[in-house]
């Protein structure tokens, strides 16, 4: 994978914690920084933590995968860009769509559920990271800063702007899931050079 495959595959997983991070927004009367950095330092790192821990995984079983690495990649960004397009579309109009409350403070046991459930796709990602040799180190320092990044972002989008945006950034980050995996899947059985 190239910088820009990569830098594209940081951003689609970044999506979710930008979505929740919009969410955290909405709630506050007034921007909290502090809130908003320690929240985008629970989702950047645990988004860099989580290939982190794909990527051991799976270089243990590579004897396994590695006839057939290109498919595992391919279906397991088609499979976490799809997820993200479900949820993404699926979604009613349940209240705000975010179940958010009052926001300003710090919670720190939610914001752990929080940057754990919205880093169990970069677990996946990590899996097929180990199957394409990636050099793991640069990709998961950018994939976390990358995170922390549009998290703060999202918060500030989400106090600003509303809710709005929440939907279209899942939908953008999973197609764009999607099409990695399949540039990958066509670049193995030759059809991309």
């Amino acid at each position: 994978m190239g910088i820009v495959e990569l830098l594209l595959t940081a951003v689609g997983l970044s999506m979710d914690a930008f979505a929740v991070s919009i969410c955290r927004g909405l709630g506050m009367r007034r921007l909290n920084l502090r809130t908003a950095v320690v929240l985008a330092l629970f989702f950047g790192g645990f988004q860099a933590l989580m290939p982190l821990v794909g990527w051991a995984l799976g270089s243990q079983f590579m004897w396994l995968i590695g006839p057939v690495d290109h498919w595992v990649a391919f279906v397991l960004l088609a499979f976490i860009g799809g997820k993200m397009l479900w949820e993404a579309l699926r979604g009613g109009d349940e209240g705000d769509g975010c179940g958010c409350e009052d926001t300003s403070g710090i919670d720190l046991r939610e914001f752990l559920v929080l940057a754990v459930a919205t880093s169990i796709d970069a677990l996946a990602a990590g899996i097929s990271f180990a199957a394409l040799a990636v050099d793991i180190a640069p990709t998961v320092a950018l994939i976390g800063v990358v995170t922390f990044v549009l998290s703060l972002a999202g918060v500030a989008v989400g106090h600003f702007f509303g809710a709005r945006y929440e939907r279209p950034a899942s939908v953008v980050g999973g197609v764009v899931l999607i099409l990695i995996g399949l540039k990958v899947l066509l670049e193995h059985l030759g059809v991309l050079a």
